[in-house]
């Protein structure tokens, strides 16, 4: 009985310390209280974030594009090779798009507006089928 209690104690002391302050809204914001309370600033909505950085698509609707950055890769050269030989030659050369590991896709952008991708799998590289026409 008494371990029971001691637990059901330490349980509670352990779980009031990890307590985090409390969030609300900026219309729920009243710090007069003195609790420790955290304001949030209002956030976009996804949509409004798109239209603020639109791009136009065939269909002149706005569409955000995601910049990937440019990181070389293990398998880099191979893809490089590949991609010439499916006459796509490149300035840049390929670029990792997924995180480093056992599989991983590579992206070329090639000189005549093509892209040409890759997909490698333990150092062994295939071409992936292109979407565009």
């Amino acid at each position: 009985m008494k371990q029971r209690l001691l637990l059901s104690i330490a349980t509670l002391l352990v779980l009031g310390a990890c307590k985090s302050p409390s969030v609300v809204s900026g219309s729920e914001y009243n710090n007069s209280s003195g609790s420790n309370v955290t304001k949030l600033a209002p956030v976009a909505s996804p949509q409004k974030a798109a239209a603020s950085t639109p791009s136009k698509s065939q269909n002149n609707t706005a569409v955000a594009i995601e910049k990937v950055p440019f990181v070389q890769g293990v398998s880099s050269i191979s893809v490089e090779r590949m991609a010439k030989q499916n006459q796509c030659e490149s300035k840049e050369g390929a670029g990792l798009l997924t995180p480093k590991g056992p599989v991983e896709v590579y992206r070329v952008e090639c000189d005549n507006g093509q892209v040409f991708m890759a997909r490698c799998e333990l150092r062994q590289c295939s071409k992936m089928a292109s979407n565009q026409q």
